[in-house]
């Protein structure tokens, strides 16, 4: 119904409001919904992952932090994760949020 409007104002030479502002509101709102779809909605997907991932840590997971230190969970609370790495055990504690990957324990299979 728009375009018939512009094209009435068009045959007739004058313009409408809508025909200088509405061209340019209309771009803005697509813009908008573009960011929110390929930007915006995406980022938020991830963090809600990283957020389920992180609390479902549990004892005997293997994780990767941030700073590339791999280990397995010893001990998990709200806010720290405790963890062992290397030959010799030893432990290391850091912040849930230093935590980029975990990897669920396996059970071992005798030889």
């Amino acid at each position: 119904m728009s375009h018939f409007g512009l094209i009435l104002d068009a045959a007739a030479g004058t313009t409408s409001a809508f025909g200088q502002y509405g061209t340019t509101i209309i771009m803005i709102v697509v813009l908008v919904v573009v960011f929110y779809f390929f930007l915006i909605r995406p980022e938020n997907k991830k963090k809600k992952k990283l957020a389920d991932m992180r609390s479902s840590l549990s004892v005997g997971d293997d994780i990767t932090t941030i700073g590339g230190i791999v280990g397995k969970v010893v001990a998990c609370n709200n806010e720290t994760v405790t963890f062992e790495t290397g030959e010799d055990r030893v432990r290391v504690q850091v912040a849930k949020w230093a935590i980029s990957t975990v990897g669920k324990a396996t059970q071992e299979q005798p030889k």
